[in-house]
């Protein structure tokens, strides 16, 4: 279990690096650290609300404290020291919230500075990660370009390998119907097979027919050439005699020669 479950791993991590494009996880990490800022300046912006209350509240309490001062000053100025022990006391328990009021506006208004602080840091880290990013996404995207073109001139990419193996295949069935061809030629021409066409010969009767051919034009120059010159019957006649030989007519015969004799000694 312990194996497949490394195998495992080991294929999705594979896959995982496979399908990982740099430029899209830059662009995801700068996304967060977009919403962590906006989180932080919603934080400074909470702090600075309460520590806006409660300088609204000491307001508000300071103003009671004074207006319970004068109460307990006109009351005992008539005679009413009862009333004005009365507006002391509540001016004293106003005094108490006044001063932890206080303490928490300090303490806010510390938190605020640092939250502030905070996230002009973070500010500026975000802004050099961005123009970092922006770097690292150039250069890689111009390196796989000329990794690209790298391959198309070498040929080792996929693109370019089909269609290498496409060109070599076209060229192999090229050459194997040039041979093809080539052997049905020469088997044709040497007679071990039949053109049903009738219209393939072989290079003997090739021969024979160029040579009937030639004769035929030259009797025919002959004609031609007695009939310009205005020869006699009888050279039309030899002429013609001759073409009829020459398309298998009667031979002339041959006189017969002297059989030499040998003495007998």
């Amino acid at each position: 279990m312990k194996r497949m479950g490394m195998i495992f791993r080991a294929k999705a991590n594979k896959a995982l690096d496979r399908a990982e494009d740099p430029r899209e996880t830059l662009d995801y990490s700068y996304q967060k650290q977009l919403e962590l800022l906006q989180k932080v300046r919603r934080g400074v912006a909470d702090v600075a609300t309460s520590r806006k209350r409660l300088e609204l509240q000491l307001n508000q309490l300071q103003s009671q404290s004074g207006k319970l001062e004068d109460q307990g000053r006109k009351a005992l100025a008539l005679g009413r020291e009862d009333l004005a022990r009365e507006a002391l006391s509540r001016r004293a328990a106003l005094q108490q919230q006044v001063t932890d009021l206080e303490t928490q506006h300090a303490t806010l208004q510390g938190e605020e500075e640092k939250l502030t602080l905070a996230a002009q840091r973070l500010q500026a880290k975000v802004d050099a990660f961005r123009t970092k990013k922006e770097t690292i996404k150039a250069t890689y995207t111009a390196a796989q370009a000329q990794t690209r073109i790298g391959e198309a001139f070498s040929g080792i990419s996929e693109e370019m390998g089909d269609v290498g193996m496409a060109i070599q295949r076209a060229e192999d069935k090229t050459a194997q119907l040039q041979a093809r061809s080539g052997a049905i030629d020469e088997l044709l021409a040497s007679g071990a097979l039949d053109d049903q066409s009738g219209m393939h010969k072989d290079d003997i009767q090739a021969e024979l027919d160029r040579l009937s051919g030639g004769t035929d034009v030259e009797l025919e120059l002959q004609r031609m050439k007695a009939e310009l010159s205005g020869g006699s019957t009888s050279d039309r006649q030899a002429i013609e005699g001759g073409q009829d030989q020459g398309q298998g007519g009667p031979q002339p015969q041959q006189q017969p020669q002297d059989t030499p004799r040998f003495d007998k000694q």
